[in-house]
């Protein structure tokens, strides 16, 4: 099973590609959306293109994305919010189905603690996927959306089995 996560923003949108076979996780690749500080909806097209261009390229079989947190400030909230729609848009429109995931079930599932800093996630994904370089931050929280989403999948086929 081939899964991208991403973790959506309208500066920095991350994303990465990871593939499960039986137990074995493989690294697909993974990257960072670098959509500038130009008006808003300049960059949510931008994100719209190479997302797609993205999916186009690395043909994944399902998505996950991560989900809203608590935001102090309403207007940070909103422009997320338009970069998870366009995200989702795109990956429904690639035929996938979305899963999300809050962050702090992204940090248990991929550290062990909710409460891990970005370094960590970053670190622990570097040696779950045997890379030789620390992803850049955006990109290694996609990596563990998408390894917190082959996991589940992986929980549910064997519940499904028992």
């Amino acid at each position: 099973m081939r899964v991208i996560g991403i973790d959506p923003g309208t500066r920095l949108c991350g994303w990465g590609i990871v593939e499960r076979n039986g137990s074995r996780l493989t690294h697909v690749a993974h990257g960072t959306f670098r959509l500038g500080t130009g008006e808003l909806a300049d960059r949510l097209v931008s994100l719209e293109r190479e997302l797609t261009a993205v999916l186009v390229a690395y043909t994944p079989e399902a998505g996950s994305i991560e989900s809203m947190f608590f935001a102090k400030n309403a207007q940070s909230a909103l422009k997320l919010a338009h970069a998870r729609g366009v995200a989702m848009m795109v990956l429904r429109r690639a035929g996938l189905v979305i899963a999300e995931y809050p962050p702090a079930r992204v940090k248990s599932a991929v550290v062990g603690s909710g409460q891990a800093d970005k370094n960590q996630v970053g670190r622990v994904v570097s040696m779950m996927l045997g890379l030789s370089d620390l992803p850049q931050e955006d990109a290694a929280d996609a990596l563990a959306v998408a390894i917190t989403h082959t996991s589940a999948l992986s929980f549910a086929a064997a519940l499904k089995r028992s």
